[in-house]
């Protein structure tokens, strides 16, 4: 018996399968999670050390703006998605309105974000507290990384207005930075706003 290469019908292309991305993105992408994973590891340990404060502390934030936040990266995780797909189908204009509204969302995770620190801050909650200087700590460094997705996703929808040649690999770069960003955040809500 003689296998063969599976047949392709009429108009139907060939996708060559390959990682997304390129290796240095993927090497950014690795260094950060190792870092909040680091930091999600000491958090840990502190935490296990004052259970009943962190516990305590917990119950000052407000659950709903958790998932209210969660819900928006996860939607804009799918638009960026969807736009992957959109510009290897060739559909440009679907692409880059996909793209911006990812961007969109990540304008209202940090609004809502700026409102609940200032929600917090003024309830007198600060760094001197052991759980809100994780808690500001973790949530701003992955605002940070927010902040600067945002930046790449703009790089993208530039990319995409160059209708001479629309580069699949640095929307799949974006994307990938993209979906890095919700992950850490869906860690972050997991053991910050829920685990008690």
């Amino acid at each position: 018996m003689i296998l063969s290469a599976p047949e392709t019908r009429p108009g139907e292309a060939r996708r060559s399968r390959h990682l997304p991305g390129d290796i240095d993105m993927w090497v950014m992408i690795l260094g950060d999670l190792f870092f909040f994973g680091a930091y999600f590891v000491v958090y840990m340990v502190f935490r296990t050390r004052s259970a009943d404060e962190f516990s305590a502390a917990q119950q000052h934030l407000d659950i709903g703006i958790g998932v209210a936040n969660t819900v928006v990266l996860l939607t804009s995780s799918m638009f960026v998605a969807l736009a992957v797909i959109a510009v290897r189908e060739r559909a440009i204009r679907s692409a880059r309105q996909l793209v911006l509204a990812a961007a969109a969302c990540g304008l209202i995770f940090t609004l809502v974000k700026i409102f609940e620190w200032h929600r917090e801050i003024s309830n007198g909650h600060t760094v001197s507290e052991e759980f809100f200087s994780f808690y500001f700590v973790l949530t701003g460094v992955h605002l940070a990384h927010l902040l600067l997705g945002m930046l790449i996703l703009g790089i993208v929808v530039r990319e995409l207005r160059d209708t001479a040649e629309q580069r699949v690999g640095i929307v799949e770069q974006g994307a990938l930075f993209w979906h890095m960003i919700d992950l850490l955040w869906v860690v972050i809500f997991a053991i910050v706003y829920l685990m008690r």
